[in-house]
């Protein structure tokens, strides 16, 4: 139980506060109006808690606090604090899939259309989450035949543009040959903002603007253009039938449906643009703190707008219940927006009706979930008390860490640290090595250097004692090394020179037999073949074998990549990658005489004739 801090000394204030354990780690993180208040209820008598608050506080043994001006700030900052920390007692939003988006690629000197999933860059423009990623080509399949944009990677397009001839999208009339010339950047730039101003809702726009193309083509006689724009306002319209239509034209909206137990909730929203569903989205929450359905509600708003909205900000935000201080959430979104922005709950009609269709989505999703989470917690939670009961371990081992390293003959030497918690991989908190101390084939060096360098960075850490935790503030409470019983020695020798041997338990795993080796045992542990303890032990070292290669390989690719070019003093990526566009390949360069360098006007006269010196013989 943290101490409790005097009354008078947590300010009546606006803030974030924050739960630490023993190790310093955040493991609750929660805003208040008043923090004196806010504060003050978690020290009451412990029958007026819930269970999983009493077990926070069991496990915290530091409290601090951070005073804002404003409670809409103490929302930012605690959201802020969630996603840098993740800690442990706080209820998290995760995509129970990773959903596809419609990218505009607009950072491109010729922007492409392209289906992507993952982290979004800013001077892109994105169109959805979509359910499924054929959705989305088929959709695109019938844009393009009304505006075609180019789809091929930029290699492709610089293959093409080399070969001097399009491929065969162009000649099926679904891209407008921006390779060979065959379109202008003006009529292209058009292309691309009609296809925006489609995929934004403006469809009724794009419909009436194609109808006059074709009614002036066909006055005109060209009845050639005429049937193409005949063909394309088919493939517009075909194209606006696939959107499901939930509203008037004019509104944009968010539906949130939601459906949950006492351990977990899903959550599926759907995107309305323009009176048009533009996208879906669902995740799971896991509810490791007490929440009421209205404080469920906030949480979910809270992840869904922190991060910019990928197609806009709604005007309104339709809910199952309103949640808390329903007002804050209100003045937040509305600043986002830049005007109001309302949070209702829908009583009748279209909207009514799409939110009953959301939460089925909802409720579906969770069965789906529920069926997995039962096998997959069961599971892990066995692992680890087996873990426990086979290796003789203090407690349940929560972190555990493995070691491997990787090279070819010596060379590009590097070493891996991959983590589990509670029996996941936490990916954020893998490490990778580049080893500096050892020349040759010696993987027992290389263990000790890797596991020497974690170590004293852990001690390092902890002896400064700040808010803001280092890369390697936290302990496992398992080590795994790669190996047999040599490898083990040399973790156990690291391990007793930093003074770490009581606190960090140890074990090797090895590959031949799948034996696993603990200190002071001649014969290895006796893991029962199929038990989930050792599938774990293996899945961990898998994992760090596959990290360690992975960094190898880029390691020697780097290397044997490296071009003439590198290593010029003045020549940066910026400048490097300017002068192969212009010679059109790094050979052409090193043809190129000290004049065609010269002649370049953005190149420093120094940098040519270093350019020129490091090339010339060598073409």
């Amino acid at each position: 139980m943290p101490l409790r801090p005097e009354s008078g000394s947590i300010p009546d204030a606006p803030g974030s506060y924050q739960f630490k354990d023993a190790d310093g780690r955040i493991i609750y993180v929660g805003k208040a109006k008043s923090l004196r208040n806010r504060l003050n209820s978690y020290f009451q008598d412990s029958r007026n808690l819930h269970p999983r608050t009493i077990q926070m506080i069991s496990t915290a043994t530091s409290l601090d606090w951070i005073e804002v001006e404003t409670e809409v700030d103490a929302l930012m900052l605690e959201y802020s604090l969630i996603q840098r920390h993740q800690p442990r007692f706080n209820i998290r939003l995760r995509d129970d899939k990773s959903y596809p988006f419609l990218a505009i690629t607009l950072r491109d000197e010729w922007p492409r259309a392209m289906v992507m999933r993952g982290k979004r860059k800013r001077e892109n423009r994105y169109f959805g989450p979509f359910g499924h990623a054929h959705a989305i080509r088929d959709t695109l399949d019938l844009l393009l035949r009304t505006f075609p944009i180019r789809t091929c990677s930029d290699n492709k397009m610089s293959e093409h543009r080399g070969l001097g001839r399009p491929c065969l999208l162009f000649h099926i009339e679904q891209c407008a040959g921006p390779c060979v010339g065959e379109v202008t950047e003006e009529a292209y730039e058009e292309l691309v903002r009609d296809l925006i101003r489609f995929l934004e809702g403006h469809t009724e726009d794009v419909v009436r603007d194609l109808t006059n193309r074709m009614q002036t083509a066909s006055d005109a006689l060209e009845f050639e253009l005429a049937a193409r724009l005949r063909d394309r306002l088919s493939s517009v319209e075909k194209a606006i039938e696939k959107q499901q239509i939930a509203g008037t034209r004019d509104e944009d909206f968010d539906i949130i449906g939601v459906h949950d137990d006492e351990l977990e909730a899903s959550v599926q929203v759907f995107y309305v643009r323009k009176g048009r569903v533009m996208g879906q989205r669902g995740s799971i929450v896991d509810k490791v703190e007490d929440v009421t359905q209205p404080d469920l509600i906030a949480r979910v708003i809270e992840d869904l707008y922190q991060d910019e909205n990928p197609i806009g900000m709604p005007k309104n935000v339709f809910v199952p219940e309103l949640p808390e201080k329903q007002p804050l959430y209100e003045e937040w979104l509305s600043a986002q927006r830049g005007s109001r922005v309302e949070i209702r709950v829908p009583q009748r009609g279209d909207k009514r009706s799409l939110q009953e269709t959301a939460a089925k989505n909802a409720r579906e999703s969770f069965s789906r979930h529920r069926l997995k989470r039962g096998s997959d917690h069961n599971s892990r939670a066995r692992a680890l008390e087996e873990l426990q009961r086979y290796l003789d371990l203090p407690k349940a081992p929560l972190r555990i860490e493995c070691y491997d390293m990787s090279h070819l003959q010596g060379t590009d030497y590097v070493g891996s640290m991959v983590v589990l918690e509670d029996g996941l991989p936490r990916k954020s908190e893998y490490r990778r090595f580049k080893i500096r101390d050892v020349s040759g084939n010696d993987d027992f060096a290389a263990m000790e250097e890797v596991l020497s360098r974690r170590l004293s960075n852990l001690l390092k850490d902890r002896a400064m004692q700040t808010s803001e935790p280092g890369k390697f503030a936290y302990p496992p409470q398992l080590l795994v090394v790669d190996g047999g019983k040599g490898q083990l020695g040399v973790a156990r020798r690291v391990l007793d020179s930093y003074g770490l041997s009581e606190e960090i338990p140890v074990a090797a795993l090895a590959k031949q037999f799948e034996e696993v080796f603990v200190p002071g045992q001649p014969d290895a542990v006796q893991l029962p073949r199929g038990s989930e303890a050792l599938y774990l032990l293996q899945r961990i070292r898998d994992e760090s074998h596959r990290f360690a290669i992975a960094y190898h390989r880029q390691l020697r690719n780097k290397r044997m990549t490296r071009s003439v070019l590198d290593g010029i003093s003045g020549l940066g990526d910026a400048r490097r990658k300017r002068l192969i566009k212009e010679f059109g390949g790094v050979r052409k360069i090193q043809q190129a005489s000290l004049e065609d360098l010269l002649a370049l006007s953005w190149l420093p006269n120094k940098v040519a004739s270093a350019i020129h010196e490091r090339t010339q013989g060598r073409a």
